[in-house]
C-alpha cells in the first residue's frame, strides 16, 4: 500500500458533500490495497522496498523538496520516519473535522507543539504568545527558546485586538521581528478564551509594517476538534494531543498538527530531522478512535454541564470557570459565541479554602480518579498548581486567575447521577 487510491479520498456522493463522522470510517484507505481488510492493518515495518534503484533516487529527491520532471506525482513509501501507511492514512482523516489542507502526526502533543516552534521560530525572531498556556508550552517557550535565538512576549488571552496589536509592537521594538504567534484557547486550566480572529488581523498588520506575517498557531487541546476549529477564524495551524479526546481512551500518547499545507512542509521537514513522528501502532489506534470521537465527546459536552451546573450551586465551590457561565456583557461571552460550537467537557472550578481544601476532596474521590490528562471516556481531576502547572511562576498564576484551590475537572462519558454522586460526597470534606 502505496499511496490511497483517489476514488478512496472522495467527499461527495451524487453531489452530496458527506459529513466527517461519515468520512472518518473510510476516508484515504483501499480496501483491496490491503487483501480486502475492511479496517487497515498494522504496518510493522521499519523501511520499504523500492520498485527500482532510479525510483529509489527520485522518492529522496522529492523527499529533500528537488523533485525532477518525469519523477512521480506521489510520494511513495521509504521509511517510517519519514512516512508509513498507517501515518498517512491518519493524516488524511485529521484533515476532516478541522477542514485542513494537511494534517501531521507526533509522539506526543508537546513534540507537535516544539517540533512546529522549531520549524517556524528561527534565531533571532520572536514569539507572541497568549498567556496562560499549558504549563509545558509556557515553560518551553519561556526558558528554552531563548537559547535557541528566540526570544518571547505575552498578552493576556483575553486581550482585545488593540491590546494584542500593542504588545506585538512593542515585541518587534524591542527584539525584531514575530515569527509565531502562539495561542491556547480555550486556555488550559482556567478556559480563558483568545480572539482567533483578532491575533489573524494583527498577523496581517504586522506583515504590512515588517514584511512578515507571523505564523498564527492554535492549540486547541482543551475543547478539541468538535467544541472549537481555530482554521475556520484565521489560524494557521491547529495544534493538538492527540491523547486527549481524539485518542479518547487513556492508553497513547500522541500529537497532530491541521492545517496550512505550505506551512506543515515546513514541519514537515523538522519532524524528519527530529524524528518526533508517531509510531504506526498508535496511528493505528488514533484512526480507530476517530471513528467515534464525535459521539464520545457529545456525550461529555453533555455530562459537564450536569457537573458544572451542580458545582455552580455548591457552598464549597467558589468560582466554575465554564464558558456557558460567562457573563452576557464579559467580552469573553462574545469570543465565545462566535468561536465555540460547545462549552467544552474540561474546566476548572476553586474550592473554598484553598490547596489543603481541594486536597481533602480530590482525595476522597471514588468514581472520578486523580490523575493528570484530560479528555479521556473516564473522568480525571488534578490540582493544577502542584503538578501540571507547578512551574508556572506564582505571580503568573495570580495576575490569570490561578488560585491555590483550583482544581481541573476533565468529565468523561459515566452516567451523570453517578458522577453528582461522587462531587456531592467528596465535596463534604471540604
Amino acid at each position: 500500500m502505496s499511496k490511497p487510491l483517489k476514488s478512496y479520498r472522495k467527499r461527495e456522493i451524487a453531489g452530496h458533500t458527506l459529513s466527517p463522522e461519515s468520512l472518518v470510517m473510510g476516508f484515504g484507505y483501499d480496501p483491496f490495497m490491503s487483501e480486502g481488510s475492511i479496517k487497515p492493518p498494522i504496518f510493522m515495518t521499519s523501511t520499504f522496498a523500492f520498485k527500482s534503484a532510479r525510483d529509489g533516487e527520485a522518492l529522496f529527491r522529492r523527499l529533500a523538496g528537488r523533485r525532477e520532471e518525469g519523477d512521480p506525482e506521489d510520494a511513495d513509501l521509504i521509511y517510517t520516519r519519514f512516512n508509513n501507511p498507517n501515518m498517512e492514512v491518519l493524516e488524511d482523516r485529521l484533515t476532516l473535522y478541522d477542514d485542513g489542507e494537511a494534517a501531521l502526526a507526533f509522539s506526543s502533543g508537546m513534540s507537535a507543539i516544539t517540533t512546529a516552534l522549531f520549524a517556524c521560530a528561527e534565531p533571532g525572531t520572536g514569539i507572541l504568545h497568549s498567556s496562560p498556556l499549558y504549563g509545558a508550552s509556557e515553560v518551553f517557550i519561556r526558558t528554552f527558546m531563548p537559547g535557541w535565538g528566540v526570544r518571547s512576549a505575552e498578552f493576556d488571552a483575553w486581550s482585545t485586538e488593540d491590546q494584542i496589536l500593542k504588545a506585538a509592537r512593542d515585541a518587534v521594538a524591542q527584539f525584531g521581528p514575530i515569527s509565531v504567534i502562539f495561542t491556547e484557547s480555550p486556555a488550559n486550566p482556567t478556559n480563558a478564551l483568545v480572539d482567533i480572529s483578532a491575533c489573524a488581523r494583527v498577523a496581517d498588520v504586522l506583515e504590512k509594517e515588517t514584511g512578515r506575517r507571523p505564523v498564527l498557531m492554535c492549540d486547541n487541546t482543551m475543547m478539541g476538534p468538535i467544541g472549537h476549529k481555530p482554521l475556520r477564524h484565521g489560524a494557521d495551524l491547529a495544534l493538538y494531543s492527540l491523547t486527549k479526546y481524539v485518542g479518547g481512551h487513556s492508553d497513547l500518547i500522541a500529537g497532530g498538527i491541521v492545517g496550512n499545507e505550505e506551512i506543515l512542509t515546513k514541519v514537515r521537514r523538522m519532524r524528519n530531522y527530529l524524528g518526533t513522528m508517531l509510531d504506526s501502532h498508535s496511528c493505528w489506534l488514533l484512526t480507530r478512535s476517530l471513528e467515534t470521537v464525535q459521539l464520545r465527546m457529545e456525550r461529555a459536552f453533555s455530562n459537564a454541564r450536569v457537573c458544572a451546573n451542580y458545582l455552580k450551586g455548591h457552598p464549597n465551590v467558589a468560582q466554575v470557570m465554564y464558558p456557558e457561565f460567562l457573563a452576557a456583557d464579559d467580552p469573553q461571552r462574545k469570543v465565545f459565541e462566535e468561536q465555540c460550537d460547545a462549552a467544552g467537557a474540561t474546566f476548572s472550578f476553586d474550592v473554598k479554602g484553598g490547596k489543603e481544601a481541594a486536597f481533602r476532596m480530590l482525595d476522597k474521590l471514588q468514581l472520578i480518579k486523580l490523575a493528570v490528562s484530560l479528555g479521556g471516556t473516564e473522568s480525571l481531576m488534578c490540582h493544577p498548581g502542584s503538578t501540571t502547572h507547578s512551574a508556572v511562576p506564582a505571580d503568573v498564576r495570580a495576575r490569570i486567575g490561578f488560585t491555590d484551590g483550583l482544581i481541573r475537572f476533565s468529565v468523561g462519558i459515566e452516567a451523570p447521577d453517578d458522577l453528582i454522586v461522587d462531587l456531592k460526597q467528596a465535596l463534604e470534606h471540604v
